[in-house]
């Protein structure tokens, strides 16, 4: 098999998106640890654009950009496909791996809001986006997952939501995730990271927590631009 790095961080949820694909397709791979507050050549050189993690790396030639990068594994290895066969269920699951990509990261804005009315507004646009995949993302119940009783590759798209929400709501105090309004996406969060291939793939969660502490009291400090 040809030679298979991915450069990531530890506690990225972008960075899981690929962990999780790769265990998913049973693809073994280096896996090299970034430091983003002093990149190296090697991420530089790979991505000399973005200069942002993930990047996988096979056989030399860089691949960037999480949902770019599970397009090219599952492109590249067939088995335990991560997109359906048939094409209008595979355009629906690319429907959902858009919405995820452009408004599922609205809940980060949370971590970085400076003031309550910035924190209010990411709040907002953050329950408008639960309230989207509540109503729409399972067939009203019908699925297990976005695609039906398999993970798939708008699951791990969403994975951020999965894991990190908790992360922000603790962090930030922040409450988003009532079960009560949101009962088809707090089943999929269950779900989700009970599966075996994703339990087995987490970052610490209480290493995680004490990590973001900090950088969001950093945050805060830091004058605002």
């Amino acid at each position: 098999m040809e030679e298979l790095k991915l450069h990531g961080t530890w506690p990225s949820p972008f960075s899981y998106r690929v962990i999780w694909a790769l265990a998913l397709k049973g693809i073994p791979y280096e896996y090299i640890e970034e430091d983003l507050s002093n990149k190296s050549s090697l991420l530089l050189q790979y991505n000399p654009v973005h200069k942002k993690i993930p990047v996988l790396v096979h056989a030399g030639n860089p691949i960037c950009e999480s949902i770019i990068i599970l397009e090219y594994i599952e492109e590249t290895w067939p088995q335990n496909p991560l997109l359906p066969s048939d094409p209008y269920e595979r355009a629906t699951a690319r429907f959902w791996i858009k919405f995820i990509d452009d408004k599922g990261t609205v809940v980060f804005k949370i971590f970085r809001a400076k003031n309550e009315e910035e924190r209010e507004e990411a709040k907002k646009q953050s329950l408008e986006m639960l309230r989207t995949v509540e109503q729409w993302g399972f067939g009203g119940g019908e699925r297990k997952f976005f695609g039906g009783d398999e993970i798939g590759m708008a699951d791990l798209a969403f994975g951020a939501i999965a894991y990190w929400l908790g992360m922000i709501e603790k962090v930030t105090g922040v409450k988003l995730l009532d079960v009560g309004e949101f009962p088809q996406v707090y089943g999929w969060i269950e779900r989700f990271r009970e599966a075996p291939v994703i339990r087995d793939n987490l970052p610490d969660w209480n290493l995680m927590v004490e990590t973001f502490r900090r950088r969001r009291e950093q945050l805060l400090e830091s004058p605002k631009t």
